[in-house]
């Protein structure tokens, strides 16, 4: 079974340093100083709506490619909406994928997708236990 293993520490304040199996460090910092500009780096939730969209992602254009659909553009949006108690947690997200082209080919992208959401994605997973997910595709011509 494979594991993985990553190491976080307190650097200053409310900052954190993360690495990930590979080594790369990113940093991390109170969902309060989010508005903060100088602060290059994430705050832990908004990190695991970006690791839906990277996961997703990362499925879609592979998947994209074994099926020659090319695309100009690609790009996830991701809303979410925190819970009011304590623990917060989000209870209800939205995956809007976004393709460009002048040659899209809607029931590949549309087949992709699914494949992704429906099966391999496992960041989607986790999400579907705690959340509810919808997801929509935008095609846009060009």
């Amino acid at each position: 079974m494979k594991s993985n293993k990553i190491t976080t520490v307190w650097t200053q304040k409310e900052q954190f340093e993360s690495n990930n199996p590979s080594g790369h460090k990113l940093t991390m910092f109170s969902a309060a100083d989010e508005e903060n500009k100088d602060t290059v780096g994430f705050g832990p939730k908004a990190l695991m709506l970006s690791s839906l969209a990277g996961c997703s992602g990362l499925d879609v254009v592979s998947l994209l490619k074994k099926m020659r659909a090319e695309v100009d553009e690609f790009k996830i949006e991701v809303t979410a909406e925190l819970t009011e108690e304590h623990p917060k947690f989000y209870n209800k997200v939205k995956v809007d994928y976004h393709f460009t082209g002048s040659d899209l080919k809607e029931d590949k992208i549309k087949k992709v997708v699914d494949l992704s959401v429906d099966k391999y994605c496992g960041v989607m997973e986790m999400f579907r236990q705690f959340a509810d997910v919808k997801t929509e595709i935008f095609l846009h011509k060009i």
